[in-house]
């Protein structure tokens, strides 16, 4: 849809606003996955929705990033309905590997042990991207405005009045609940003055595309070392997603070597059993942090993705847990539309901070304990932490607890991953 025709959509003189006092049911400010996912999830709803977002479509789709997708993610899109068109461009992994370093004890995590044909996938951003703004432009009841800028939030009792720049033009629209999906840094949070807590990591994550010489058989591997754990995700073409934690000064090192240097300690990390490696594209570096929001809501606003938690890229949880944030949100407000309540109350929105928060954070707990048991060589955590990986070798009880904590089967499903 053109930026001339969402104008048109969205200053339709035909808005009754005069007689409810909003024009939109619900505003999303933020069109990266998260929400668009929430749009989405609305499609039936009978709810007005708004997505704003700041770059224009083609700036937010070029993200260099791939993320590994759980079975709960791919079960709610199915549930959306646009699961379809994202899996041909998407790997799926039948078996995951899991050691310390150069202790010979691996524990191999295959589908026969939860009885699914695979574990879950691995796509890049625009794999994921694409479908969503295609699946959110056919919607009717959701209005995509990008690119667009909030430049002011005011919560009122009844509803929350945006004043954004589009097209050069500063307008006001009102709504009764607006939903922050715009990043770690969100200033839609911010704004409100909610507070959050927790801490920057020692590490920087390095992510990279490579092409092993030899098949990657649809295997994800997790080793963990002393200075930080090391992934390796398949994609399609026979290519991988390398996600490399080390300490600051390590991982600056590291990106600052040439290609034919880098390649070197890659190998030395990643191993023999693909064969030579050949490097695609540029190297990216991040800083690693955890972060919770001290309240996922307030009257007339909820926080989702990123905006509402950070946690280390151990295991891949970070895309997954805003994943169910939209899911979780699209049910709840769902429902008490359903019921002729006002989605933007704060009894409605409590609803869902009481379902996501706990379960976020025991999340970001677990991938904080495997960072800080497995990235260093004090010897009676070394002990324990091998101990851990016997046990799950020979335990299968614990194994398959700990498969299915990984992969989001633990904790409360959504109603779309269950259609």
């Amino acid at each position: 849809m053109a930026l001339a025709e969402l104008n048109q959509t969205f200053y339709s003189p035909q808005t009754t606003s005069d007689k409810r006092g909003y024009e939109y049911d619900l505003v999303i400010v933020g069109g990266g996955i998260v929400g668009l996912t929430l749009a989405s999830a609305l499609k039936d709803s009978g709810l007005s929705v708004l997505l704003i977002e700041a770059k224009v479509a083609s700036a937010a789709v070029a993200k260099g990033q791939a993320y590994a997708i759980h079975m709960l993610s791919s079960l709610i899109y199915q549930g959306i309905g646009v699961w379809d068109k994202m899996l041909p461009e998407i790997a799926k992994y039948c078996r995951v590997r899991l050691s310390d370093a150069d202790y010979p004890g691996v524990v191999e995590f295959v589908t026969d042990d939860i009885g699914t044909p695979e574990l879950g996938y691995v796509a890049e951003h625009q794999a994921l991207l694409e479908p969503l703004q295609e699946f959110v432009r056919n919607c009717a009841n959701v209005t995509y405005l990008c690119p667009a800028e909030v430049i002011k939030t005011q919560y009122q009792q009844d509803i929350v009045a945006i004043d954004i720049k589009v097209a050069g033009e500063l307008r006001t629209i009102k709504s009764k609940l607006l939903v922050a999906a715009d990043g770690s840094r969100s200033p839609i949070r911010q704004a409100a003055g909610i507070k959050t807590s927790g801490w920057k990591y020692w590490q920087s994550c390095i992510v990279a595309f490579v092409k092993p010489e030899k098949p990657h058989n649809n295997t994800a591997y997790e080793r963990f070392w002393s200075s930080g754990p090391f992934a390796i995700l398949p994609l399609p073409g026979n290519r991988c997603r390398i996600v490399w934690t080390a300490p600051h000064e390590e991982a600056k090192a590291l990106c600052a070597l040439d290609d034919e240097q880098f390649l070197k300690e890659l190998t030395r990390r990643y191993g023999n059993q693909m064969g030579k490696l050949e490097l695609l594209g540029d190297r990216f570096i991040f800083p690693v942090q955890l972060m919770q929001s001290d309240r996922y809501v307030l009257p007339r606003l909820a926080l989702i993705g990123d905006a509402a938690h950070n946690c280390h890229p151990v295991g891949g949880q970070g895309l997954n847990l805003g994943i169910r944030d939209a899911a979780a949100l699209a049910q709840v407000i769902q429902a008490a539309h359903n019921k002729g309540k006002d989605i933007g109350e704060m009894q409605i929105l409590k609803r869902y901070e009481r379902w996501r928060k706990l379960e976020n954070l025991t999340i970001l707990g677990f991938t904080d304990l495997l960072d800080r048991m497995f990235s260093n060589n004090f010897l009676p955590v070394v002990v324990v932490r091998r101990l851990g990986l016997w046990l799950l070798q020979r335990v299968p009880m614990l194994k398959v607890f700990m498969l299915k904590l990984m992969i989001g089967l633990k904790g409360r499903t959504p109603e779309l991953a269950k259609r």
